[in-house]
């Protein structure tokens, strides 16, 4: 029997997990998206890129679903407060995705090519918009958010939208925007040959320096520039679920401390960086696979850093700090926990192996050859 106390810690580690694999792989289909317009000049070009992601893009987004039910499950307090107090955010995510499988299933049924450049550009939209806000979310996982929790717990958010788009989260926002496109053009380049595969390669050349700026301009604001909550006093690690059981204080700068108390999660952000830089030296050569699995490592890292810096809080409330949401006080009985956990350790390897047995199958180079033999078939 697995304990409360690491269960939980089980749990943060599995949910995290998903969270790397939604960035690593729905992270190169948005940059894809994102780079349609601007890298594909003609209908078949289009066709192309389109076609690189076209027979993954839905299992790659299953993570996402995946992420908000292992929160709703896990972590229902969390789920509570983000997509209740989140709301218009979230489903202005939603209304994005939309535009993903119309414009995949619906672009080529008619040849106009007013009709297919219009598509062309919904996908551009449900694959920008979607990082942008999710960058943006993670901006406010670190400055905080307005909610509180009455004596009954229940949240009321006491913020709005307009509210979230605070300087530092919209930097977030770019960033996690370059960091799709950088990704999404690496996947582009090894996916493809002819004048995609330059332009790609061109576009590597604009948006790494751009994304390395950014990051750093990221983790310096928020190492000495932002101020982590410090918890004083709160209950057992496995005693049952009770935000409210503890003692919160904000600490300046706190998340520069807060690193430096624990050196070892110095090294996410460093492999961030170096895992990006070495995506872009590689990224010149003709090592694309090397260049896509360094950025995977990077957009990976930056994850961790994102996790390693908000241990062990999960939501850190800006008008009740005492209200934060920690992963000792707002996770779901040791009875689901444990539940979830065994259905988790025989579905996901499963989910994993055939996931790795698709991308066999369907890879290859996606030329105007592939495109000609398999016309009424492909995107």
């Amino acid at each position: 029997m697995i304990d409360y106390e690491a269960i939980r810690l089980i749990w943060w580690v599995f949910i995290g997990v998903v969270a790397i694999a939604f960035a690593v792989t729905e992270g190169f289909d948005f940059g894809v998206s994102t780079l349609l317009p601007l890298l594909g000049k003609t209908d078949v070009e289009r066709r192309i890129i389109i076609n690189t992601i076209g027979p993954t893009w839905e299992g790659n987004q299953v993570w996402l679903i995946l992420l908000g039910g292992a929160i709703f499950a896990i972590w229902p307090a969390v789920y509570a407060t983000l997509f209740s107090g989140l709301y218009a955010a979230m489903l202005l995510v939603l209304f994005a995705l939309f535009f993903r499988p119309a414009g995949f299933d619906y672009r080529s049924k008619i040849s106009d090519p007013r009709w297919r450049n219009a598509w062309d550009w919904g996908l551009f939209v449900g694959g920008t918009l979607p990082p942008v806000l999710l960058g943006v979310l993670v901006g406010n996982l670190l400055l905080g958010l307005p909610f509180h929790l009455d004596q009954d717990l229940r949240t009321f958010y006491d913020g709005s939208f307009w509210g979230l788009l605070s300087p530092f989260a919209l930097l977030c926002g770019v960033v996690s925007l370059l960091a799709s496109s950088f990704h999404g053009a690496l996947f582009l380049k090894w996916r493809t040959e002819g004048i995609v595969h330059e332009r790609a390669t061109q576009a590597l050349s604009l948006l790494a320096p751009l994304l390395l700026a950014g990051l750093a301009a990221v983790m310096l604001w928020a190492f000495i520039g932002i101020d982590r909550p410090e918890i004083t006093q709160m209950a057992a690690t496995d005693a049952p679920s009770n935000p409210l059981n503890k003692t919160v204080i904000a600490v300046s700068p706190g998340w520069l401390q807060h690193f430096l108390a624990y050196p070892l999660m110095m090294l996410a952000p460093i492999l961030a960086f170096l895992g990006l830089a070495l995506a872009w030296l590689l990224g010149r050569s003709p090592a694309t696979m090397a260049a896509f699995l360094c950025s995977s490592v990077g957009l990976a890292s930056m994850l961790l850093t994102v996790g390693f810096a908000l241990f062990p809080f999960l939501l850190i409330s800006t008008s009740d700090p005492r209200s934060s949401l920690t992963l000792w006080d707002a996770t779901a009985s040791h009875t689901t926990l444990l539940l979830s956990f065994w259905i988790t350790v025989i579905f996901l390897p499963i989910v994993l192996l055939y996931t790795r047995w698709v991308y066999k199958v369907l890879w290859g180079s996606i030329t105007e050859a592939t495109i000609a033999k398999d016309s009424h078939t492909l995107y």
